[in-house]
């Protein structure tokens, strides 16, 4: 897989978990994490990319997925293993 995987997440979030279960089962072997819980200013960038304020928020290359539902439901319609291809 040769997509570039950015996760926006916090420490405690069980949906954050979840998504990155789902991408590493899917052969993504290195997610670039960015904790908006210790750096607001991050959260900040992630709010005016997505237009949401809840994590996770997952690109994958130039691709705004969502959050773990929106990956769930890619992964469901067939179309996450193309986008992970790149």
């Amino acid at each position: 897989m040769s997509a570039h995987v950015l996760m926006y997440t916090t420490a405690v979030c069980p949906y954050c978990v979840r998504a990155k279960q789902l991408l590493k089962a899917r052969g993504v072997e290195q997610i670039e994490e960015v904790r908006v819980d210790i750096d607001p200013e991050r959260r900040d960038e992630m709010m005016q990319k997505t237009q949401r304020r809840t994590v996770p928020q997952i690109f994958i290359g130039e691709t705004h997925v969502g959050g773990c539902d929106d990956l769930y439901a890619l992964d469901a319609s067939g179309k996450l293993k193309s986008l992970l291809e790149g």
